[in-house]
């Protein structure tokens, strides 16, 4: 194993949530930690052949469906957001999807439906791909895709997700993207953006241009809510615009 396929192992489980890992070292095993544990960039050459490399688990696990990690959050406690839930809100669509929308997290109607998308900015977004997808003669409609949020139970009076909240269900948001293996990601607003990209850029530097998610291509957008706002008329012709370009990358 190279230096930097250790190192995209390390980095794939760090953002899964997972800290220590182990190695053995003449017998015995010895902890690692996935934050701090990457390689520098160097020649494979210069690792001795007596240092040993971290026994890791495959880099996707083997038998991942998005069923499987349902069934793994299962009625999740894991943080504060489940006390005000009525149902998690794991994902919709198509699970063989070429292209996966990202939101922040459920509203009261998602969260009383237990689906993602399905108030006013999920009709707007709605609107926004079968319209556009219709106008530059793309076939596909919402069913086509996939959508999620960050964070899978509502958060209080529709708040922004807290760190913590996002750290421990992005797991899940990562572990989704990873079964699906889309051929692009579309981040739909800031709490997207900061849990698939780890940058505190805002959306309007970010949006419009092609960012990476491991290997997967992210495009950056505005969230549908903040369209439907009456003053945001030249960032609803901006969103029109990012998502041309991600149909267009994904469908031609």
């Amino acid at each position: 194993m190279t230096p930097d396929q250790l190192r995209k192992y390390l980095e794939f489980y760090r953002d899964l949530g997972m800290s220590p890992l182990y190695r053995r070292t003449n017998g015995a095993i010895a902890p690692r930690r996935a934050v701090d544990a990457a390689p520098p960039a160097e020649p494979a050459t210069a690792i001795a052949p007596d240092s040993p490399l971290p026994i890791l688990p495959p880099f996707a696990p083997e038998g991942e469906t998005l069923e499987s990690i349902i069934e793994d959050i299962g009625d999740c406690k894991r943080c504060r957001l489940h006390e005000g839930r009525t149902q998690i809100v794991f994902g919709s669509g198509n699970p063989q999807a070429e292209l996966v929308f990202v939101g922040e997290g459920p509203g009261a109607d998602e969260d009383e439906q237990g689906l993602p998308f399905v108030g006013r900015a999920g009709q707007f977004l709605t609107q926004m791909i079968e319209g556009t997808a219709a106008r530059e003669g793309i076939p596909i409609k919402r069913k086509d895709v996939y959508i999620c949020n960050v964070v899978k139970c509502r958060p209080p009076a529709n708040r922004t997700p807290l760190p913590d909240e996002m750290e421990i269900c992005g797991q899940f948001l990562f572990r989704q993207l990873a079964g699906i293996r889309p051929k692009a990601i579309c981040a739909l607003g800031s709490t997207a953006v900061k849990a698939l990209l780890g940058t505190k850029e805002g959306v309007m530097r970010l949006r419009g241009h092609w960012h990476k998610w491991r290997d997967i291509p992210v495009m950056v957008t505005y969230h549908p809510s903040y369209l439907l706002r009456p003053y945001n008329q030249n960032a609803k012709r901006e969103a029109w615009e990012d998502l041309k370009k991600v149909l267009h990358y994904v469908y031609d």
